[in-house]
């Protein structure tokens, strides 16, 4: 059905995690992005974590830092990351037309989000976007390197990789559309026992192996192996930007998460 108002997902984790305030968050992304150095000649897609700032945000900048010369080039983002708060079956859409952060709106590209709703396995479900962190947090960074473009936003719930690399192709058309999959890695190991899984799961990442990703390998699993599926059908090349876990940023060692940070090029 077409849309004739507009429908608004306000931000639900500003303040948690990352600031509220329009000011400090540009600032705080910025001092990540100062502290980042572009690697990386226009990627096609980015693979981000998706905790806390004051956590993943630098492993975060070291992807979005690239995008830089990309900003007016990029017209679309599809922006993939797993549910959290919500068990379901597939991919999920949102029906709304604008999603909101401190920095402001961000336009939904409505009329490609139908065209996916056509595929079995995606349909719209608003509330697994509702509290979902996983996307809300990439899209200030999205916001400060890239300026104005399109979203769409998909929460990736229990689904092959053949469904979400579907998925992915349909959309990725052109140079002016990028993906971006928000995953974490390893949960609450020890500092040395996470940096051991999350090098197992970087050279997967690396080697365009889906699957040699296992379950407690990467929350974001699904989406990033459905990436990985479609960057090896086109012959693709991925490279490693940042590794490293909460013990090297904001936390303590004895419980860390993992953050990974890679790019997606020719």
């Amino acid at each position: 059905m077409t849309q004739n108002t507009e429908t608004i997902r306000p931000a639900a984790v500003s303040g948690l995690f990352y600031p509220a305030d329009a000011g400090e968050l540009h600032q705080q992304i910025s001092d990540f992005l100062d502290t980042a150095a572009i690697t990386e000649h226009a990627p096609l897609a980015v693979i981000v974590p998706h905790a806390g700032y004051i956590y993943s945000g630098p492993i975060a900048a070291s992807a979005y830092i690239n995008l830089r010369p990309l900003r007016n080039k990029i017209h679309r983002v599809v922006l993939l990351g797993p549910s959290h708060r919500v068990g379901f079956r597939g991919l999920a859409t949102s029906s709304a037309t604008l999603f909101t952060t401190p920095l402001g709106n961000i336009k939904l590209d409505v009329a490609t989000t139908q065209q996916l709703n056509q595929l079995p396995q995606v349909q719209t479900i608003d509330a697994a976007h509702a509290q979902e962190h996983s996307l809300e947090v990439q899209l200030p960074f999205l916001q400060e390197v890239l300026g104005e473009f399109e979203l769409i936003p998909i929460v990736v719930g229990d689904a092959t990789s053949t469904e979400v690399a579907e998925v992915i192709d349909k959309v990725w058309q052109d140079d002016a559309t990028l993906i971006v999959i928000s995953s974490d890695l390893s949960h609450y190991h020890d500092y040395q026992s996470a940096q051991k899984m999350d090098r197992h799961t970087c050279t997967a990442i690396e080697s365009l192996s889906p699957d040699d990703i296992g379950v407690d390998d990467a929350c974001g699993r699904n989406p990033v192996k459905g990436l990985l599926t479609v960057a090896r059908q086109r012959g693709l090349h991925v490279h490693t930007l940042d590794l490293r876990n909460s013990g090297d940023t904001a936390g303590d060692r004895k419980q860390v998460v993992g953050y990974g940070a890679w790019s997606v090029s020719r």
